[in-house]
């Protein structure tokens, strides 16, 4: 619940083009955003919306944006088709307090790379590995509740190095039955606004549904929130001390 008891308002977006495919749907029926929606819909703190690509403004319209508290996003085989202005508008709202959630290959999304201000490039492996994520911050929010380290039987392969400036914080590591590692986990602040990427997700597993990577979803929206801390000061301006 926010600081002024009103419920957080999510919205999910995807671009809900796998999600049209016959093996994508037999594990998503509602899609990748159903399912990412189901996960904080356990949640009654939470107030959840879908938009989509193929929605007029990509479902991303002023007063969507305006109105939401925490952006969650997918993204994979359309990012060239966001357009332009709308990814100035989520960064101008980011830099204003609200949270962004980066799901997978969100992390090559133009919003992450706005935010990153770097390719965001890695290794990548559809085989199918084991991945086995540790919490290497225990202490920090996003982590609440959750085990030393969760495994997924099967997903795609992300591994280092993973072309991202120093997080600030680093939450997550995941190692894979290929052998690589690569940071999962890790937020950033950008002006008002905290951001979060999750790395599990690829569409042709189902991970959505794992208990533990529904957690962090929930955990991550909590904390992604806006606070009523107090406005920065820029420019020039008189002593406080007169």
């Amino acid at each position: 619940m926010s600081c002024s008891g009103k419920k957080i308002n999510i919205t999910v977006w995807n671009e809900n083009v796998h999600d049209k495919e016959e093996r994508v749907k037999a594990i998503y029926p509602e899609g990748i955003h159903g399912a990412v929606k189901s996960a904080l819909d356990e949640d009654n703190t939470f107030k959840v919306t879908i938009a989509t690509l193929d929605m007029p403004e990509h479902g991303l319209s002023d007063e969507v944006l305006n109105n939401t508290d925490v952006l969650f996003w997918w993204g994979h085989v359309a990012h060239g088709k966001v357009d332009d202005a709308l990814v100035e508008r989520i960064w101008q709202r980011i830099l204003g307090g609200m949270g962004f959630v980066g799901l997978h290959s969100a992390h090559y999304s133009k919003i992450f790379k706005r935010i990153t201000g770097t390719g965001c490039r890695l290794k990548w492996r559809e085989s199918g590995d084991t991945e086995r994520i540790w919490v290497v911050e225990q202490g920090h929010p996003i982590a609440d509740g959750l085990p030393e380290y969760f495994e997924l039987a099967q997903e795609e392969t992300y591994g280092e190095k993973f072309d991202i400036p120093a997080p600030d914080d680093l939450i997550f590591l995941s190692w894979f039955t290929g052998g690589e590692v690569c940071r999962s986990g890790f937020t950033y602040n950008r002006g008002k606004g905290k951001i979060f990427y999750f790395r599990p997700g690829h569409e042709t597993y189902p991970i959505y549904l794992d208990e533990n990577v529904r957690k962090v979803l929930r955990n991550a929206a909590h904390w992604a929130a806006p606070v009523n801390g107090p406005s920065p000061t820029y420019g020039k301006f008189e002593s406080v001390n007169h």
